[in-house]
């Protein structure tokens, strides 16, 4: 018989608890859940994968299946129809699986997203907080010293007026308008690239 995952996992010795039944022999049933795994164990790979657990749940929830059906075939219970009887078993495992993730999630998810919020500090960083400060002082000196019209038209453009509106209201053409701000954003640009 071929060699397989399992066969190392079935070496290893049960606790306790498990009786021996002198009429199991422990080397047959073995031999037994070796050539079920080795013909269902595909099969249930992909029953367990249409769960959607991810890869290392399904190579647990398989593993579990065989170790159930060792234990099963150790303690002398019927073998007959043992392909379902894999199939069902495999079922309820991954249907526990998939309670106790949704569990997990409802639990852990409102939980991780509080602790994010609380980890995560918009706030700059001290050294950013300076940088900020002192480009809007310089930013704010520029504007101080840019002639009156300049600094009204940048200030109604600030407010979210067209150029049309602006010009209206400072009773100036709408060239005007456009060249002081053209003059007023290059000199703050000149001062913020700096």
């Amino acid at each position: 018989m071929p060699g397989s995952k399992f066969q190392n996992a079935i070496g290893l010795p049960f606790p306790a608890t498990l009786p021996r039944d002198a009429d199991v022999d422990a080397a047959a049933v073995a031999e037994r859940v070796l050539a079920l795994f080795d013909e269902n164990g595909p099969g249930l790979r992909r029953y367990v994968g249409s769960f959607r657990l991810g890869a290392a749940a399904t190579e647990d929830i398989v593993q579990e299946v065989f170790l159930a059906l060792f234990r099963h075939l150790s303690l002398g219970r019927p073998d007959s129809n043992l392909k379902a009887w894999l199939f069902q078993v495999a079922h309820n495992l991954a249907r526990k699986q998939q309670t106790r993730a949704l569990r997990r999630t409802r639990v852990e998810d409102p939980w991780d997203a509080l602790a994010v919020e609380r980890a995560l500090d918009d706030t700059p960083d001290p050294e950013a907080q300076l940088a900020s400060r002192e480009r809007r002082r310089t930013l704010s000196a520029v504007l101080r010293g840019l002639p009156e019209r300049d600094r009204q038209c940048v200030a109604l453009r600030a407010e979210g007026l067209s150029y049309r509106d602006i010009a209206k209201a400072l009773g100036i053409s709408l060239g005007s308008v456009a060249k002081s701000l053209v003059r007023a954003i290059s000199r703050l640009m000149a001062v913020d690239t700096e």
